[in-house]
């Protein structure tokens, strides 16, 4: 999965970095995601886009959550434009990645002067 993996969020974070140098800070997270989108797509990389996710306790569905970007079923981005990450950004992220039994997250701030990026591993 390394390598692979390598590969796959260094297109992901050219495409973002794309996005974020053309638009640069100041819009809404909507408006880069969807930005986004059009990078990927644009560089044939597969992804799903506002997906929700049933959340489980003791098997039993007690609610939804719907995670931004889901690239090549193995990569979940979460974009963001806020002036600093907080605590409950890591937060959302790592839930996501245990509901969904992924392992690795990007978090993307598009509202710096540069790309914020953080990786998050979840094992």
């Amino acid at each position: 999965m390394g390598h692979a993996f390598d590969v796959l969020s260094q297109r992901v974070i050219g495409a973002a970095l794309a996005v974020h140098c053309e638009l640069g800070p100041g819009f809404l997270e909507s408006t880069y995601e969807k930005a986004l989108c059009v990078a990927l797509r644009h560089r044939s990389i597969r992804f799903e886009c506002q997906r929700n996710i049933d959340i489980v306790f003791e098997r039993a569905r007690v609610g939804t959550a719907r995670i931004d970007l889901i690239v090549d079923r193995s990569l979940i981005v979460e974009i963001k434009a806020v002036d600093a990450f907080a605590p409950a950004h890591f937060a959302q992220l790592r839930s996501y990645l245990r509901a969904t039994r992924l392992h690795t997250g990007l978090l993307l701030n598009f509202n710096k002067p540069t790309l914020e990026i953080r990786r998050i591993v979840f094992d």
